[in-house]
């Protein structure tokens, strides 16, 4: 009974001090890679085991500093990194520029582009098309921001440069996912829609803080919680990236927090730690055969830049009276299987008169071209019809006039 009750006593003590710890991360948000946080819960830690042990033998005195130790040890593996500090980027290819514009905008956001999207153009560009695939700041080989300069809107007006950089005039955009947010924000924009000729919005986001706020109804079953894990190397296994990744996704440390460094945090981020949302992006029925969507050599992702990105949509006004006086001619494109929320694609479809034509995807998820069976076919009929102004390969469907039911039928 007496060894339970130390035992037990000593477990507490652990306890309590990593729950100290914790806390002095979130208040200290980070500051010096977690070693303020660790230094005060340590030296607390001491100053309480000397006074329990300051009436006992010298021998005695040791045994309140055992769980000090384990204490220690265990959140000092918060504080030492196990990647590089500074950015680690993917090779560069050196592929020759073309003339014809038709840019893409991956999702992420500030993530690199997936092995898959590069299979996807270079389908594209097998049908003549000239395709430009730029990595948004912070993302794949691009260089990293100071985190406050993380935005949309940040991202829309590098659109809008990067378009004016390419100097062939107008030109098409097919954006996805978050890069979809990235072009409904510019269509919004009349000195960057200027420059675009037809736009495809690819499975968006929401495009602001009210659509955010949104219900949220998602699409037929998609293969989240009943694919296979994921194998490969996880950051979120290793205690310094779990607790920095897992606090930042609750809000309790800033992105730019001084535990982990942007740099750090993005080095160590893999595709695996990705697992679920991966999943979310199939449908149930392709659970079993989830292609392999990045190397890691390909593979680059912040989830603190991400953040921050994801926050200032969040908190910015409605476009919808700026995006209602658009003109550019555009297309949606929404996945069965869709894990992106109903509502941020049927409101956009209603405030967006532009819109000429809506193809609903049938038998895909949220990453509609994955090279498996005929989806990535499918999905270059429907966008080069588009652009060729032929005739659509699927019904215009939904169309404004079928969204109470489309919502209505779980569509």
């Amino acid at each position: 009974m007496r060894l339970a009750g130390r035992l037990l006593a000593a477990t507490a003590a652990v306890v309590g001090l990593v729950a100290l710890f914790l806390a002095l991360i979130v208040a200290t948000d980070g500051a010096g890679s977690g070693s303020a946080a660790w230094s005060a819960t340590a030296g607390i830690g001491v100053a309480a085991a000397m006074w329990r042990g300051r009436r006992r033998s010298w021998r005695g005195r040791l045994v309140p500093f055992l769980p000090v130790l384990v204490a220690t040890a265990l959140t000092l593996s918060v504080c030492v990194p196990t990647v590089p500090t500074t950015r680690h980027h993917p090779p560069t290819g050196n592929g020759p520029r073309q003339r014809t514009p038709l840019v893409y905008l991956n999702g992420g956001p500030v993530r690199g582009i997936s092995v898959l999207d590069h299979r996807f153009l270079q389908r594209l560009a097998g049908q003549g098309y000239d395709v430009y695939a730029y990595e948004q700041a912070g993302g794949g080989r691009s260089d990293l921001l100071p985190m406050n300069q993380y935005s949309i809107t940040r991202s829309v007006h590098d659109l809008g440069a990067f378009v004016d950089e390419l100097g062939m005039g107008r030109a098409d955009v097919l954006g996805f996912s978050s890069g979809a947010v990235v072009l409904t924000r510019a269509l919004a924009d009349p000195a960057i829609a200027d420059h675009l000729r037809r736009a495809v919005i690819a499975e968006p986001g929401p495009m602001d803080d009210p659509t955010a706020r949104m219900a949220k109804q998602k699409g037929r079953p998609s293969a989240r919680g009943i694919a296979p894990a994921m194998t490969g190397p996880r950051s979120t296994r290793v205690p310094r990236y779990a607790v920095a990744f897992g606090l930042m996704r609750l809000g309790l440390l800033s992105p730019d927090n001084g535990l982990v460094g942007q740099a750090e945090g993005d080095n160590a981020f893999t595709a695996a730690d990705l697992g679920s949302d991966t999943a979310s992006a199939y449908c149930a029925r392709d659970a079993h055969r989830i292609p392999v969507e990045d190397t890691a050599e390909n593979f680059s992702f912040s989830a603190a830049a991400g953040l921050r990105v994801q926050r200032t949509i969040q908190d910015s006004p409605p476009i919808t009276p700026q995006l209602r006086r658009s003109r550019t001619p555009a297309m949606l494109m929404i996945a069965e299987c869709s894990s992106q929320i109903r509502q941020w694609q049927t409101t956009l479809l209603a405030d967006n008169p532009a819109i000429q034509r809506t193809q609903y995807m049938p038998g895909v998820g949220h990453h509609m071209w994955n090279g498996l069976g005929d989806n990535d076919q499918r999905a270059a009929a429907v966008i080069t019809a588009f652009l060729q102004d032929k005739p659509a390969p699927l019904p215009d469907y939904p169309t404004r006039a079928d969204i109470p039911a489309f919502l209505r039928d779980h569509k």
